[in-house]
């Protein structure tokens, strides 16, 4: 009767933490993800890219949407911590928030925007090379929005007046002038020019390269004697808080590299909470924001030592988020020029493009930009390791198969000795059901008599454990691979498996597709893990296999909980990326294969659906 209290028990408690897990991190993370995801389709199919060459859009009547303002100086450049104001969610759609301002078109073979002269800033940026969706006809990702879109999202440079002795700078407000037509392609930069009328001319050189790396070079020329000292910022900054994966294993936010303090990696709830974090004045680093996928990073002059500064503000109901850098004020003196040089990186997180950044311009620990973690010095060769097999076999499903292949290799000496440890303890199981039952009211003489039964049959418990806690951190760091890499976003594998980054399409609610209708359409996110596909199911299967195949736990309700487990990771599997179950069910099929031979070679008993072996009769 208690056994069976506890069971109850258990199975309770699993089930809990079942729709726990679901409730509080997969189904709100479904939710949000799929309200992302149609907000961002649908604003994209509403808006048109800017097209011709040259200056377009020309500004309309109606609402021009707010602009963050410098302290004491409304609309003049980057706000401080204790001064921005989030412009809002205007209401306009991204096509109107883009006819505010006249625009150059960026045009080249990585990305599709346009630059607003209005503020000069950067703030309308597709990916070519990816969309929404599989589909080939999906819109492309959009990284950068103007203030007044859904998501205002863009990056800023310019001059910070002397509060002592202020000068009119170029604002969110100017209206630059380009010299000369044309658009910003790879191979011909963009000026722009603008008067203050003082005696101050300020000139705006932008180029581009032929991936995400643009270079923004600001020069203020003093005239008629006037001199001014001023101070370079850049900025890159977000209204509203984007929605992120929230998985533990994934930094989502914002992000640095500040000399020798090293990776600073802050979330938007602790900016938030702070409104300001500020780093060390420092030469050399970058600052910017992660999105799991994407990202922007300011790379100032190396040479030059800048403030880099995290600050957020909140407007109503809506948090910007900012990160930039100031430079030590300059003098500019007349007819002399003054130039500030900073590069913006813009784009999306591939390995061998962040890399190349990072050595091309030597830019302190630019890789980590793509969030390795802790494991990075065996997280990154695996991801190099899987993309060579990619190369060779055409697909990184296969790819995924073959490096798990390669580390089970690697580490059979020590499977081998670990379920050669479980065999000999499988072995005995009957002797040990038999002592338990003998001493059941004595755990002192069971535990004693445990032990001799261990040293005359020579099986050492932790053996078979020790083994598997070294191969984690490497199964770990493939995981972490599998789920952060650019590389494996919509890559297929086969049959009905066309992205290994999503979820498995396939559900047993219509049969796995011989039922004319798709249940995950109509399933809150909540209890989504019900509509289970066809690789959790395989995997739930490898994982009972394995269950049974290892040596039952002496407590009987933990047997009983061991053995309904497989039920439980199977429901959770449900809502993992499907290339992340390919991985597991593959792992534990060769895990099965290779645990099975070595106990058949011992004797032990190897089948699946035998019984409970009777007590043996040990002798006095």
């Amino acid at each position: 009767m208690i056994d069976n209290r506890n069971y109850i028990i258990a199975i309770a408690l699993s089930i809990v933490v079942l729709f726990g897990w679901q409730y509080f991190i997969a189904g709100p993370r479904l939710d949000a993800e799929r309200q992302r995801r149609l907000a961002e389709i649908q604003a994209t199919q509403q808006a048109t890219a800017p097209q011709g060459q040259g200056i377009i859009g020309q500004s309309v009547p109606g609402q021009v949407a707010p602009v963050v303002g410098l302290p004491g100086q409304p609309n003049a450049g980057p706000a401080s911590p204790q001064a921005i104001a989030s412009g809002g969610l205007t209401g306009f759609d991204r096509v109107t928030a883009l006819a505010q301002s006249p625009r150059i078109t960026i045009d080249t073979a990585a990305i599709l925007g346009s630059i607003g002269l209005k503020g000069g800033r950067i703030d309308d940026l597709k990916l070519r090379g990816y969309r929404e969706t599989v589909d080939k006809n999906s819109p492309n990702i959009i990284l950068l929005s103007p203030q007044g879109a859904e998501h205002p999202y863009f990056a800023e440079f310019g001059w910070l007046p002397d509060v002592a002795a202020p000068v009119k700078v170029p604002t969110a407000d100017t209206l630059w002038t380009q010299e000369g037509f044309g658009s910003l392609t790879e191979g011909t930069p963009v000026v722009l020019t603008w008067d203050n009328g003082e005696g101050l001319v300020f000139k705006r050189t932008i180029a581009v390269d032929q991936k995400y790396m643009f270079t923004v070079t600001d020069q203020v020329t003093a005239s008629g004697g006037r001199a001014a000292k001023l101070m370079p910022y850049s900025g890159v900054r977000r209204v509203g808080t984007p929605t992120v994966s929230g998985f533990y294993i994934l930094h989502e936010g914002l992000i640095g590299v500040f000399g020798d303090e090293g990776l600073k990696e802050i979330g938007y709830k602790q900016v938030a909470d702070s409104r300001e974090i500020k780093a060390a004045k420092v030469a050399g680093g970058w600052i910017g924001f992660v999105d799991k996928y994407w990202a922007t990073a300011l790379i100032p002059d190396s040479t030059v030592a800048m403030q880099p500064i995290f600050a957020s503000q909140k407007s109503g109901l809506i948090d910007t988020y900012q990160t930039f850098m100031v430079g030590d004020a300059v003098t500019v003196a007349d007819g002399l020029p003054t130039t500030a040089t900073t590069r913006l990186f813009a784009g999306a997180k591939e390995v061998s493009t962040v890399d190349g950044y990072a050595a091309q311009y030597g830019i302190s620990r630019f890789d980590r930009l793509i969030d390795w973690g802790w494991f990075y010095f065996l997280t990154k060769p695996l991801f190099h390791l899987i993309d060579w097999l990619y190369r060779f076999l055409g697909n990184f499903g296969l790819a995924i198969l073959a490096v798990t292949v390669i580390l089970k290799g690697v580490f059979f000496p020590l499977a081998n000795k670990s379920y050669d440890s479980m065999s000999k303890m499988k072995k005995v199981q009957p002797e040990m059901k038999e002592l338990q039952d003998r001493f059941k009211d004595d755990k002192m003489k069971q535990q004693q008599a445990l032990m001799e039964l261990y040293k005359r049959e020579k099986i050492n418990p932790l053996s078979g454990c020790l083994p598997i806690l070294i191969q984690i951190p490497v199964f770990f760091a493939l995981y972490k691979v599998l789920f952060v890499t650019i590389e494996m976003r919509h890559a297929p594998f086969y049959g009905w498996i066309h992205d290994l980054s999503a979820q498995d399409p396939t559900s047993i609610l219509n049969l796995f597709g011989l039922l004319p209708y798709n249940p995950n359409a109509y399933i809150p996110a909540v209890i989504s893990f019900i509509s289970i596909g066809a690789w959790p199911i395989i995997y739930g299967v490898t994982q009972w296999m394995q269950t049974k195949l290892n040596p039952p736990p002496p407590d009987p309700i933990q047997a009983k909980m061991f053995a309904f487990m497989p039920v439980i990771f199977t429901f959770m599997f449900a809502t993992f990326p499907v290339g992340l179950v390919i991985y597991y069910a593959w792992n534990n099929l060769l895990s099965v294969a290779q645990q099975w031979y070595i106990m058949k070679r011992e004797g032990a008993d190897v089948s699946f659906f035998n019984k409970p072996a009777a007590p043996k009769k040990l002798t006095a």
